[in-house]
């Protein structure tokens, strides 16, 4: 799976996920879950004056790792939705098993779709906002 790919399920809209995601449980047959937890990990940044990388913070995330048909698959979100994880999980899975691959792609194509078509509507808002300070 592409970092594409896991990008935009770490993203995707929780409800719709959860649901697809469930669609997904009969086909994979024996799912072993491996680790489902919550913890902390650092957000690193990027100094854009100076170039060098530094962590802003920690972020609290929900982790998921499952195993079936010799494959392996993960899913780490924001938050403590442990359910959300698990769906991502079932999803890079699917993907790396053939289970439902058709049916998956689709899935991650429409939220990319979505996701960008929501970050086009902040950018536009953000740009709005913007002051050219040589004008004044």
């Amino acid at each position: 799976m592409t970092d594409a790919t896991l990008s935009t399920l770490a993203r995707a809209e929780t409800a719709r996920l959860k649901q697809f995601a469930e669609t997904l449980i009969e086909p994979l047959g024996d799912i072993e879950v491996v680790q489902s937890r919550t913890g902390l990990v650092m957000l690193p940044m990027r100094d854009t004056a100076q170039g060098t990388a530094f962590h802003l913070g920690e972020v609290l995330v929900s982790e998921a790792h499952i195993r079936s048909q010799g494959h392996e698959g993960y899913g780490m979100r924001r938050g403590t939705d442990l359910q959300a994880a698990m769906a991502m999980a079932l999803v890079d899975l699917a993907l790396q098993t053939g289970v439902s691959k058709e049916t998956c792609e689709a899935f991650c194509a429409a939220e990319a779709a979505a996701q960008q078509a929501d970050d086009t509507a902040v950018l536009r808002k953000v740009e709005a906002t913007r002051v050219d300070m040589e004008t004044f």
